[in-house]
């Protein structure tokens, strides 16, 4: 099984743009390792009969319908605004 070297999780980390400490980069191999051992483990498994999945229960699609309904009216709207100009909400500025 393949060891996971400080060297090549320090590569990874530059590229990553991660600052990490020599010890973290130990902690991190070894952490490594141990995922890529159980990975190697699992393709021993025959799957040639497994169908793929994508998720382990059954999904549907929980959104309500799109359907078109009338909003507040603006006359009402517009009572409780401080400032409105042309049936719009207007707002400082906070762009120059």
């Amino acid at each position: 099984m393949a060891k996971m070297t400080k060297e090549e999780v320090i590569e990874v980390a530059h590229l990553a743009r991660l600052a990490i400490t020599d010890e973290e980069a130990e902690h991190f191999a070894d952490q490594l390792e141990a995922i890529t051992n159980a990975m190697e483990l699992l393709n021993e498994l025959d799957t040639e009969n497994v169908e793929p999945t994508t998720h382990v229960l059954q999904m549907v699609n929980v959104l309500r319908e799109d359907k078109s309904i009338p909003g507040l009216d603006r006359d009402l709207v517009l009572k409780n605004v401080k400032e409105h100009e042309g049936g719009q909400v207007k707002v400082p500025t906070i762009l120059e």
